[in-house]
């Protein structure tokens, strides 16, 4: 039998979450390669997102949440208490619905993690460097390059959501986390942040949440299905939505419910 040489980014055992009484995590076993795409498909409520948040630890900040099992990004258990939270976030970067820029800058925006990690110990030309590669990987230096000092708020929503991704690249995450990134957009925009997530396949590890089905067939490797706090079903997309293993798979896919 041929080895198993692929790396995992991302590994969770016996993950279970309860926010005060309610479950929405159930003994989550996942590991999720490294450098692809992989999509998180599922009902509202089945714990997508929950999943997601556990991964950089946004959930702490509820004081009703509570988390069993653990997660290991990158070969550590980020629940381990000698792991400090500003690392994780390093690691692990997370893009919102909605695009949520500083209301300063585009130049500041991309600035604005990096120089928290670096206290600011950069000279301007090498900050200058540093915002254009991270705009040109977002495929948005040509469209702003005249303009960096223009507040980001006034950008398209577009060109918001790639920036929030631009954000992200200074700090070098290995990982990127996408809860639903196209749902606030237009078709053209959602279009044009694919293209950006597939451009980025292979330097970073990402993990995708999304409600659209053609979206998730279009810009993942592999899926992974989620009903009622559980896995159901992660394997490579293509066979997800040709040959599903399971039935509740096939249900949701077909539009049966969710």
């Amino acid at each position: 039998m041929a080895e198993n040489t692929d790396k995992y980014a991302i590994r969770t055992r016996d993950l279970n979450l309860w926010y005060g009484t309610f479950q929405a995590l159930f003994d989550v076993d996942l590991a999720i390669k490294e450098g692809i795409i992989t999509s998180l498909i599922g009902p509202s409520g089945c714990g997508k997102s929950t999943f997601l948040r556990s991964v950089n630890r946004i959930n702490e900040r509820l004081g009703y949440a509570r988390i069993e099992g653990s997660i290991e990004v990158l070969d550590k258990n980020i629940y381990d208490p000698d792991v400090e939270l500003v690392q994780v976030r390093k690691q692990v970067g997370m893009v919102f619905q909605r695009p949520n820029p500083l209301p300063i800058s585009i130049r500041d925006n991309v600035l604005f993690g990096y120089n928290i990690h670096t206290q600011g110990q950069t000279s301007r030309s090498e900050q200058d460097d540093i915002v254009e590669q991270a705009l040109r990987q977002v495929l948005l230096w040509d469209e702003v390059k005249d303009r960096l000092d223009q507040k980001a708020t006034e950008l398209s929503l577009e060109e918001q959501q790639k920036l929030c991704i631009a954000r992200l690249i200074p700090v070098k995450p290995g990982v990127l986390l996408m809860d639903e990134p196209c749902s606030a957009l237009d078709p053209k925009g959602t279009e044009a942040v694919e293209e950006l997530i597939w451009e980025l396949r292979g330097k970073y590890t990402i993990l995708i949440v999304t409600h659209n089905m053609a979206q998730a067939r279009r810009a993942s490797e592999e899926c992974i299905f989620m009903l009622l706090g559980k896995v159901i079903e992660h394997t490579q997309t293509e066979d997800m939505f040709v040959t599903p293993e399971k039935q509740e798979t096939a249900d949701y896919i077909e539009g049966r419910y969710g």
